[in-house]
């Protein structure tokens, strides 16, 4: 049994179309306290995270837009982050995906002060590899992972505090990166599981081999889960559709292998737009991926009326 902690995260600055602010309210009407109690787990709803009013930062890079609210929101769930480690396994619903500039912050934090690794499994269609300086359409929500590995180029914002080391970070079903992105990946040590690899070795092989890893470091795990992971046809509600995403048993399974391994320690739920969803399809799928990663089997799976 895991103590649950429900933190909801309603950043919509991060990218410019606007709703990932109303997806943690969409998770509780999808009844994700419901689904974790049910699998047996005790849940601590702790309510939406409200950041400080910003402090009017700005940056070279023109093209950057809501700065000061970013870092801001950083700042607010890096601390919420650490408290909520202290509990139990904090759930972050969001929110678009630069709210992980805060979350990975204060998991990193947390494991730091317990002498223990942090490892990243980042879910997404995209690495989110930008800095400030090379942001080239100003959407904070493609800049955490580099923040997270502690590339430069992140001024004003504070410094990540405690970098998770490159080959501590696995990248899995990514398939849109751009050019600055890539060339900032080729010169690092991260994992970079891209659907090519994925459809030529399948989903077991290269995420047992990750999962090992941290297994034999004892290290903790934090899951960050993008709506855009999944393939659109079946997870419409989000703003960045690639096509060639999971389908709903490859998610399922990552999922599945995800409990098995015993490791995770805490979990993103990114990029959710009820806006764009078909009767709440979406929402009810990433609830039902998170019933996976906790613990419901296949056989368990509720049939659906749509």
């Amino acid at each position: 049994m895991t103590h649950c902690i429900l933190i909801g995260a309603p950043v919509d600055e991060g990218q410019r179309r606007p709703g990932c602010l109303m997806g943690p309210m969409a998770y509780r009407v999808a009844g994700i306290a419901q689904t974790l109690a049910e699998l047996g787990h005790t849940v601590e709803d702790r309510g939406d995270v409200a950041p400080l009013p910003g402090r009017g930062e700005i940056h070279s890079n023109p093209a950057i837009h809501h700065l000061p609210e970013t870092i801001a929101w950083t700042e607010a769930l890096a601390a919420a982050a650490t408290t909520a480690m202290a509990d139990g396994m904090p759930v972050f619903m969001g929110g678009d995906h630069s709210l992980s500039l805060g979350t990975v912050a204060g998991v990193a934090a947390h494991a730091r002060a317990a002498g223990r690794p942090q490892f990243v499994i980042w879910l997404d269609a995209h690495s989110d590899f930008h800095t400030f300086e090379t942001s080239t359409s100003g959407n904070l929500h493609g800049t955490p992972m580099a923040y997270a590995a502690g590339r430069p180029g992140f001024e004003p914002l504070t410094p990540f505090p405690a970098p998770v080391p490159e080959a501590n970070i696995c990248m899995f079903g990514i398939r849109s990166v751009d050019p600055a992105e890539n060339a900032a990946l080729m010169e690092t040590d991260i994992i970079v599981n891209d659907m090519r690899v994925l459809d030529e070795r399948g989903i077991v092989a290269p995420l047992r081999e990750f999962l090992d890893r941290v297994h034999a470091e004892n290290g903790l795990l934090h899951v960050s889960l993008d709506v855009d992971f999944l393939d659109p046809s079946i997870a419409p509600a989000v703003g960045t559709t690639v096509p060639g995403g999971a389908t709903f048993r490859e998610a399922h399974l990552v999922m599945e292998l995800l409990h098995e391994s015993g490791l995770v320690s805490s979990l993103d739920l990114v990029e959710l737009n009820p806006f764009l969803d078909d009767r709440g399809r979406t929402a009810k799928l990433m609830v039902d991926l998170l019933g996976s990663l906790m613990g419901r089997k296949v056989f368990d799976r509720p049939t659906r009326s749509y």
